[in-house]
């Protein structure tokens, strides 16, 4: 459920949908979520499901979720249940209405036969590049299948033949009968049934050797389910006419509405649900959901959050114009969430070790810091602190350049919710690399600035006695340029080879070896991470999930 932060947004498709209520036409809407169960949802998904379940919450109508499952070859349970998974993490439910496409397989036949008793279907024995070849182009009509023409009875008899498996693939299909002469392809004569033997449907099993096409399928199950509003993206445009001729000529109990919309583009990923099964079935990625993919579940594991998606999807709009969104969107969305929600914690990536030589050893005192900086009702915690300490390498440099303003030889430092400190000492070993810091700690300075003293860097830390040891992983953008595969290039060719890098010697302040898998924090001065689950008690696992601030293509702080 959206929660009363997320007021609803207006767009072009709710006023339509709201002048059909106020008119009379709808008592109640109904709309309905239809993906095809071949892989896994991605943000582009997640547009379509904050549209039609949002709409049907917000104006008390019901959204169903329909599984288009009339391809076996590539459809599987997997896919189905990380579907259900991933609606019912953005915040919508479905109730009782859980519909597949192959539900009405039976029903489907049927208003088929009808089709044929009509003189409006015939069983076409051209072969797949036969079809083409007679389909004509754009700027050419078709040509006239030399099977058109067949009379109802023996279309109905060897229709009944397909079914039954005389057949082999290939060999058949049935086609309705429209025109091969229409502007619009789609409207000569498309297929309706292709036979498929040898396939395990993942709901009907092998009862079915014989099964509809998509096109067929999708706006017949919108009108056996009282669908009001069919809500589709543009490429679906040129197919309406067809949709509105099948259920203009069968049987069927109401006749919904097509709507489209534009669908999502975004910056640096692809969108193609063809192009994201060959990054995970060639390795380029490590799953469905490893967190550089924008599928619904990396985007979960990399740390986004349900509400951060929908805002997502609210700022973007519903329009009809295609565009490119930024990627930037898509973060600054999730950003201003966690910087309202996370708790505050002290991780150091790339662990430097500073000595305090003047703490006396063995000595632990805690200091404490605020789990939110704006948030006071999430509390304070408190921080061991001691003679070994781990600092990042970033924050120091032995030859500054201009500006910086975090620890030099000779510099102070103040280490965050503690004291002030001064590099006496750089250790390097044989090979010249810094390995260790001295420093002496001002005892005077814990969580003040003495009058008339000017520190003006302020770095985090972890007390070494304390620390955790995890891994960081830090994930950045999975192509190197907004646009892969443009100008007809190979989009793998434009795959970022640095998209991970993973830390295995970070220092983490103790709270955090009890993070739970999901749980998300943002690590102070570094970004907004989560726990993997990956992640094992003896050995916690983070992933980035955004920096502080948009770093992209301006080098890192």
């Amino acid at each position: 459920m959206t929660d009363a932060a997320e007021s609803p947004r207006t767009n072009f498709i709710r006023q339509i949908i709201e002048a059909d209520l106020a008119s009379g036409k709808h008592k109640r809407i109904a709309t309905r979520f239809p993906p095809e169960p071949n892989g896994y949802l991605h943000i582009g998904h997640a547009k379509s499901i904050v549209l039609n379940f949002g709409l049907a919450q917000d104006l008390g109508g019901t959204c169903n979720l329909r599984f288009d499952d009339t391809n076996p070859h590539k459809e599987n349970v997997e896919f189905v249940e990380a579907i259900k998974a991933d609606v019912r993490w953005l915040g919508f439910d479905w109730d009782d209405r859980l519909y597949f496409a192959s539900d009405y397989f039976e029903q489907l036949y049927d208003f088929a036969v009808e089709l044929i008793k009509k003189g409006l279907a015939y069983v076409c024995e051209l072969s797949a590049d036969e079809m083409r070849a007679y389909r004509g182009t754009l700027t050419e009509s078709g040509k006239d299948s030399p099977y058109r023409n067949r009379s109802v009875e023996e279309n109905l008899d060897l229709f009944a033949r397909m079914r039954a498996g005389e057949f082999p693939d290939g060999s058949r299909t049935l086609r309705a009968r429209i025109d091969m002469a229409s502007p619009n392809i789609n409207m000569r004569d498309p297929v309706l049934y292709r036979i498929k033997h040898g396939v395990v449907h993942h709901q009907t099993g092998t009862a079915w050797c014989l099964y509809p096409t998509y096109d067929y399928t999708h706006p017949i199950s919108d009108a056996l389910e009282g669908i009001t509003h069919s809500l589709c993206t543009l490429e679906f445009e040129d197919h309406r006419p067809l949709y509105d001729w099948y259920v203009d000529k069968v049987s069927v109990p109401s006749k919904p509405r097509q709507i489209e919309f534009s669908r999502l583009n975004l910056e640096y990923t692809v969108m193609s649900k063809r192009r994201l099964t060959d990054l995970v079935s060639e390795s380029h990625v490590q799953g469905w959901d490893d967190p550089r993919m924008p599928t619904i579940a990396g985007l979960r594991r990399r740390g986004y959050t349900p509400a951060s998606i929908r805002e997502f999807c609210y700022r973007i709009g519903i329009t009809k114009s295609e565009n490119m969104v930024e990627m930037a969107m898509l973060e600054s969305a999730i950003r201003d969430d966690l910087d309202a929600h996370a708790p505050r914690r002290m991780a150091v990536l790339r662990p430097l070790k500073v000595v305090l030589t003047n703490y006396p050893e063995g000595q632990v005192e805690e200091v404490e810091a605020r789990n939110h900086p704006k948030d006071e009702s999430m509390g304070l915690r408190r921080l061991p602190f001691s003679r070994e300490l781990y600092m990042d390498r970033s924050d120091f440099e032995e030859v500054p350049p201009k500006g910086f303003k975090r620890l030099i030889p000779g510099g102070e430092v103040r280490l965050r919710n503690a004291y002030v400190i001064r590099c006496d000492e750089v250790i390097k070993d044989a090979a010249g690399e810094v390995v260790e810091l001295r420093a002496s700690v001002d005892m005077e300075t814990l969580g003040k600035n003495p009058e008339g003293r000017k520190v003006k860097g302020v770095i985090h830390w972890v007390s070494a006695q304390h620390g955790v040891s995890a891994e960081v992983r830090l994930y950045d953008r999975l192509f190197q340029v907004a646009t892969p595969g443009a100008g007809g290039a190979d989009y793998r060719d434009d795959i970022n080879p640095g998209s991970l890098e993973a830390l295995t010697h970070c220092v983490l302040e103790p709270a955090l070896a009890s993070a739970q898998a999901g749980e998300r924090f943002q690590f102070e001065r570094e970004g907004y991470f989560v726990v993997d689950p990956d992640a094992m008690p003896e050995r916690p696992v983070f992933n980035l999930t955004v920096g502080l601030r948009d770093t992209w293509g301006k080098g890192k702080k």
